[in-house]
């Protein structure tokens, strides 16, 4: 058995009650329809920092004694443990440095260094600031704070899964995301004791399964590597997941997914559009297992961990207009049209006329192999779905003007 048990959840959830928000969970009438599952949403995107992370953090920082305090704590992460340790070091007067990679996004940088904390940017990942950081702690006499691997730091995040099931006693299944491990490894633990009979499953990104394939090897003893590369879901993307989760995760968790990157794309764009929520590819992964693993859900009572809300407002714009395109809400067609005056007002009127709203347009008579005295016209334009994209086409081309291409 590991070294977490309940009694160390409850504890938690005790000494956090007044510290930390308790996020709502909220059932989902639309999701639940295009998912198939009766799906709840756990929202500890509405947390101070926008993430789970901070019930960890300040759970690990309470049994800090008062001289170690003094002289300061060290950790390393990709942006959502930074700003729930930076917070809570903050209120509890403690100086704090977070080493994060130097892809982190803006936005959990500054969050970060708004509560007070010191940024040091160091590596292509989380395994190289990992280890900065606790060079740095060693270099500094100063305390480690471990993002995952720590019995204090899982026991901490167990405490949303004791709240989802006082929130909604009859979920029957946890989805989660899973990068290092300490949330999942906590919310098993809580979960299992609480209902020995509710599945939790985990959530990883393509690109970082490291803990799927833990989970799914045939040893037990070794931990497993991710393939790494770029991701939305930052957050999650831990190229080799803690000694003690990879224990929890082995001994109690049922199974966990794989989802891709356009799948969790997706997911946020959902999330905005029907829950009006603001969420990061790593807090979307669970809607993402939905989406990809129907069947494996459907007809049953899940509840999925929003894991956390910091998303790079460039990152959100890209994402949204993405999936518009993908919808078939913004279409780009490509026409070859006479270059003569009055072409492109008609080509407008037959677009506006069908209920299109141009928002772009590119005028070019210098493309190879367009004759002379034609002219390429590129017009980007938002529809109310792809069977509307299509009969503004169908108008176009009845009304002499071909469109060659139609891209979503």
């Amino acid at each position: 058995m590991s070294s977490v048990a309940f009694g160390d959840i409850e504890a938690a959830a005790a000494a956090l009650r007044n510290v930390v928000v308790r996020t709502p969970c909220a059932p989902s009438q639309t999701l639940s329809s295009i998912t198939g599952a009766n799906v709840w949403c756990k929202y500890e995107n509405l947390q101070y920092t926008a993430s789970f992370k901070e019930r960890g953090a300040r759970w690990f920082l309470e049994a800090i004694p008062a001289e170690a305090r003094a002289l300061g704590v060290v950790a390393a992460s990709a942006g959502n443990h930074a700003q729930g340790l930076a917070h809570h070091a903050q209120l509890l007067g403690i100086d704090a440095t977070i080493v994060m990679p130097t892809g982190t996004p803006f936005t959990k940088v500054s969050r970060t260094e708004m509560s007070g904390a010191t940024v040091v940017l160091f590596g292509a990942n989380f395994t190289e600031a990992h280890a900065r950081a606790q060079a740095l702690a060693v270099e500094r006499a100063a305390t480690f704070v471990p993002a995952f691997d720590d019995a204090r730091i899982i026991a901490g995040q167990g405490t949303v899964a004791i709240e989802m099931l006082e929130q909604q006693p009859a979920l029957d299944t946890l989805i989660i995301p899973v990068g290092g491990g300490g949330l999942i490894a906590g919310c098993a633990i809580a979960a299992k004791h609480i209902n020995p009979s509710i599945r939790v499953i985990g959530v990883q990104v393509a690109s970082y399964p490291a803990m799927a394939n833990a989970l799914h090897s045939s040893s037990g003893s070794e931990r497993s590597q991710g393939i790494g590369g770029a991701t939305i879901a930052e957050g999650i993307a831990v190229a080799q997941p803690g000694i003690l989760t990879t224990e929890i995760v082995r001994e109690i968790v049922d199974d966990i997914v794989i989802v891709d990157e356009q799948t969790i794309e997706e997911a946020v764009a959902l999330f905005v559009e029907i829950e009006k929520t603001v969420v990061e590819g790593a807090g979307a992964a669970g809607l993402a297992a939905l989406l990809d693993h129907g069947p494996e859900f459907a007809g049953r009572n899940c509840g999925v961990v929003v894991s956390g809300g910091n998303i790079d407002l460039r990152v959100l714009s890209s994402v949204i207009l993405r999936a518009l395109a993908r919808t078939g809400r913004i279409v780009r067609y490509r026409l070859e049209i006479p270059d003569r005056p009055g072409v492109l007002a008609a080509v407008s009127t037959i677009i506006g006329g069908s209920g299109g709203n141009i928002i772009d347009v590119e005028h070019h008579r210098d493309r190879p192999g367009v004759p002379l005295r034609e002219t390429v016209l590129e017009v980007s334009v938002e529809t109310r779905d792809r069977a509307h994209a299509d009969r503004i086409a169908q108008q176009l081309n009845r009304d002499g003007f071909v469109v060659t291409n139609q891209s979503l």
